[in-house]
C-alpha cells in the first residue's frame, strides 16, 4: 500500500491530536473517516481534515462497511476500547489504542487475542517512550551511567479533569488509570521489571461536589511499589493540577541520579524587580509531548508498512492496567497488594 488509511475512532481532544499528526506530519498516512457517537463532533473533525460529511459516522459498523481503511486510532472512553478493537480486528484493521488499554485484565486478553488471531497490529499509546528525554534517560540507565537503579519516582499531574464518564471508577479505573497509566508504564519500562507489590493512598481534596455523586472518586494519590528486581517505584498523582501539566521522572541509582522532564514551556526567562525571574510553565500535554506523539504515530504506520511488531504492545498495556487495578484495590483495603 502507498498510504495507510486511517479511521479516527473518537473525535475528542486526543482524537484531534492524533488526527493533526497524521494529517500534517506523516506523509504515509491518510485520514479517510471519523467515528464518534456524537455526530456533531464527528462532522466537525471530519470537516477539519477536509472530509465529506458522509465520512463522519455514529455507528462503527457503518464506518467499516462504507469506507475502505487499513487501521483505526481509538481515543474513546476506556470502557469502549475492547469493543472497537474486537470489531476492527475481525475486519482485519490494525489498531492503535490510547491508554488506558481497557478496564479489566480479561478485556486486555480479549483485545490481544483478537488482534493476534486476525494477524493485525495492536499498539498502545504510551507516548513517553517516544519522547527524546525519556529515551535518552533510558539509554543512560542501560549504559550504567548512574549504576544500578534504586528508586524511580514518576510525577503525573494533569491540568484538567477528563469527561464526567471517568468520575465513576467502574468506567475508568479512576485518575490513576486516566492520568497515571503513563507513570506505571514508565517505571516498569525504565526498571525493566514487573510490579511485585503496590501500596496506594488517595483522597478527594479539590472536588467535593463530584464526591457527593461518586464517593470513590479521588483527585490526588500516591503509589509506592516494589518491582520484581527490588527497585522501588513512586507515583505522585494530582488531577486537576492548577499550575499546569507536569510529567517528570527522577531515577536514583547507586552512583548518581537522572532527571527527565521539565516544567518550563521554553527557555525564555523574564526578570523584573516586581515579579522576579519568570518562565512560562507547560500548560498542555499536547504541547509537552508534541514531538513524541509524532514519533509514536509514525512508528505505528511504519509497523503496518513493514509488518513489524510495535515497541509498545498489548502486553505493555495489560501490565499497566494490572498495576492500576492493584493500586485501586490497595486504596480500598488500606494495605499493600501483591501482584
Amino acid at each position: 500500500m502507498e498510504k495507510v488509511k486511517i479511521c479516527l475512532v473518537g473525535a475528542g481532544r486526543a482524537g484531534e491530536v492524533h488526527g493533526d499528526v497524521y494529517k500534517f506530519s506523516i506523509p504515509d498516512a491518510e485520514i479517510v473517516s471519523v467515528f464518534d457517537t456524537d455526530l456533531t463532533k464527528a462532522k466537525n473533525l471530519a470537516s477539519k481534515f477536509n472530509l465529506d460529511k458522509t465520512r463522519a459516522f455514529t455507528n462503527f459498523d457503518d464506518a467499516i462497511k462504507n469506507v475502505d481503511f487499513d487501521a483505526i486510532v481509538i481515543t474513546t472512553p476506556t470502557f469502549t476500547h475492547r469493543q472497537y478493537t474486537e470489531i476492527a480486528a475481525a475486519n482485519k484493521k490494525h489498531v492503535f489504542c490510547e491508554k488506558p488499554m481497557c478496564i479489566t485484565l480479561e478485556d486486555c486478553d480479549k483485545m490481544i487475542e483478537a488482534c493476534k488471531k486476525a494477524n493485525v497490529i495492536l499498539q498502545i499509546g504510551f507516548m513517553r517512550r517516544f519522547d527524546d528525554g525519556f529515551k535518552n534517560g533510558k539509554q543512560l540507565l542501560m549504559e550504567g551511567e548512574i549504576g544500578q537503579p534504586l528508586i524511580i519516582k514518576s510525577v503525573g499531574r494533569g491540568p484538567g479533569l477528563p469527561g464526567k464518564w471517568a468520575y465513576d471508577i467502574k468506567n475508568s479505573n479512576g485518575t490513576l488509570a486516566e492520568v497515571n497509566s503513563h507513570d506505571f508504564d514508565s517505571i516498569r519500562w525504565l526498571a525493566e521489571s514487573d510490579y511485585k507489590v503496590i501500596y496506594s493512598v488517595a483522597k478527594n481534596s479539590k472536588n467535593p461536589e463530584i464526591g457527593k455523586e461518586y464517593p470513590d472518586f479521588y483527585d490526588n494519590a500516591t503509589v509506592l511499589a516494589t518491582l520484581n528486581n527490588e527497585v522501588f517505584g513512586v507515583i505522585d498523582s494530582v488531577c486537576p493540577c492548577d499550575y499546569g501539566y507536569d510529567a517528570r521522572v527522577e531515577i536514583v541509582g547507586t552512583k548518581g541520579v537522572i532527571f527527565i522532564g521539565y516544567l518550563k514551556e521554553h527557555t525564555t526567562i523574564t526578570c523584573t524587580r516586581n515579579k522576579g525571574c519568570v518562565s512560562p510553565q507547560v500548560l498542555s500535554w499536547k504541547k509537552r509531548f508534541h514531538e513524541a506523539y509524532i514519533a509514536e504515530d509514525r512508528h505505528f504506520i511504519e509497523c503496518i508498512l513493514d509488518n513489524k511488531t510495535p515497541i509498545v504492545t498489548g502486553k505493555d498495556g495489560k501490565h499497566a492496567v494490572k498495576a492500576v487495578i492493584a493500586a485501586n484495590e490497595s486504596i480500598k483495603k488500606g494495605m499493600p497488594v501483591n501482584l
